[in-house]
């Protein structure tokens, strides 16, 4: 087999996907008893495209409040609750909604926050 150039290899790279590339990265590492883990990172962002986005899930997400409803003083409770504002922090949060009561929190982390809210009555958008 002939000898390929760095330059070569790295055009065949490109060509491939990246489900082609991570399952190289794994043959390469089996073969030659190695870890490839920087390589990875190094060619993951060169081949960005419909099958990166796919693979990519959210791990953060913002509880937003959207309204306070009837009941105002349960909700301003539990945005107590869930951060670590005062009284009248929290009044004023609950009074400007729209806004974050939590930002970048995992799904559980929302999800219970937002089911809290919509218990207390106020209307929520996770995000």
């Amino acid at each position: 087999m002939a000898k390929l150039s760095q330059d070569d290899l790295l055009a065949q790279f490109e060509e491939m996907t990246l489900i082609e590339l991570s399952e190289f990265v794994k043959a390469f590492e089996e073969k030659f008893d190695v870890t490839a883990a920087a390589a990875v990172a190094v060619a993951g962002p060169a081949g960005v495209g419909p099958a990166a986005e796919a693979e990519e899930e959210k791990d953060e997400f913002d509880v937003i409040l959207a309204g306070a409803g009837d009941k105002k003083i349960q909700v301003i409770k539990v945005v107590r609750e869930l951060t670590s504002l005062g009284l009248k922090e929290a009044k004023d949060l609950v009074d400007g909604a729209p806004k974050p009561v939590l930002e970048k929190v995992n799904k559980e982390a929302a999800d219970k926050a937002a089911e809290a809210l919509k218990g207390a009555g106020a209307s929520v958008e996770v995000k």
